[in-house]
């Protein structure tokens, strides 16, 4: 149930939805998505740039407490959804709204924050002293020290922000987008420069986040971590809506099987008979995921060869988000 509060020393005009507590993922009882208690809602919306179609008729509503992840290749119009929720593009037809108000004031009263992977930051400034700064400018902030801390940034406060690797940046900007206690975070990228332990701690924080009932839409081109974060998955292309479900659900439109294992190279494996593609995957390096029309053809010829005396930790399992990531956004072969 959304309920409105007036923050001390603030008028009424930047009066603004309390936090949502119903559970992530479920709509509080007597309510239905409607645009008025959607957190995110995009209903019919276009938006053209010259000759450029970036968003085609654009249908999307999240429920408040829901962590959603947005895909698609470039072009997709990704970025351009995400402009429009706050309020740095208008549609050209449709509407957009944020918990029942138009973006550019949702953005305004800190009701919706964005962490861009490529935000500017001070490099002169200390962590802290920039902080300090941009927590002085929110309508209605988050206590700093809760801040730095949801953001895991106790140990670089003290640091200038030149000197922080990109992992540790993007760390910082996402404590910038908690700075104005937003109840829908746009996280663009977050992860971006970060080593495969730091975004397994990213992820970790990420979820303490969300238990307190926000709303976090991400983009990313880690496919395993939507799959693994995501409760809901959008896939983007040409400016449309392609798929919307959980990962397993887009998943099951594509057949055949994925090979697994570890010891062989990716290019060994491409080569075997009944592989379609093969590559090492992000997270484990040492990993190699192949996609298969026919895995048993490629299970032969893997044993009956060389490389089958390296091959270990073997596993045969149905496609993931990737593979059907990868078919519904291929448009090789349409005109022929």
């Amino acid at each position: 149930m959304i309920t409105t509060t007036t923050a001390p020393g603030h008028p009424a005009a930047d009066d603004r939805p309390a936090l949502d507590t119903t559970a992530p993922g479920t709509t509080a009882p007597g309510t239905t998505d409607t645009a008025d208690t959607a957190a995110i809602s995009l209903r019919g919306v276009h938006k053209r740039y010259g000759a450029v179609r970036a968003l085609d008729g654009v249908d999307l509503t999240v429920r408040p407490g829901e962590i959603l992840a947005l895909l698609g290749p470039n072009g997709a119009g990704k970025s351009t959804a995400m402009e429009m929720m706050v309020g740095l593009a208008r549609p050209d037809q449709g509407t957009a709204q944020i918990l029942g108000t138009d973006p550019a004031t949702a953005t305004r009263t800190g009701l919706i924050s964005t962490m861009l992977q490529g935000g500017a930051l001070l490099p002169d400034q200390s962590v802290r002293s920039m902080l300090r700064m941009l927590h002085s400018l929110q309508a209605h902030p988050m206590p700093l020290a809760q801040a730095i801390e949801q953001a895991d940034i106790t140990d670089l406060v003290g640091r200038k922000m030149g000197t922080l690797s990109g992992g540790q940046a993007q760390r910082v900007r996402f404590a910038i987008a908690l700075l104005g206690d937003p109840q829908v975070l746009l996280l663009d990228e977050p992860t971006v420069g970060m080593d495969v332990a730091a975004r397994r701690a990213f992820w970790d924080q990420m979820r303490t986040v969300a238990a307190t009932g926000r709303t976090i839409l991400f983009a990313t081109h880690h496919l395993e971590e939507a799959e693994r974060e995501a409760a809901r998955v959008i896939v983007m292309d040409r400016g449309r809506v392609v798929a919307d479900g959980s990962g397993t659900e887009i998943a099951a439109v594509v057949s055949g099987r994925v090979l697994t294992l570890r010891g062989v190279s990716a290019e060994r494996i491409a080569a075997l008979p009944g592989v379609a593609s093969a590559a090492a995957e992000d997270l484990d390096p040492t990993t190699v995921r192949a996609t298969c029309s026919d895995s048993d053809a490629a299970l032969r010829a893997l044993f009956t060869g060389p490389a089958g005396q390296d091959a270990r930790d073997i596993q045969v399992t149905t496609p993931g988000l990737e593979e059907a990531f990868l078919r519904i956004t291929d448009h090789e072969g349409e005109n022929r």
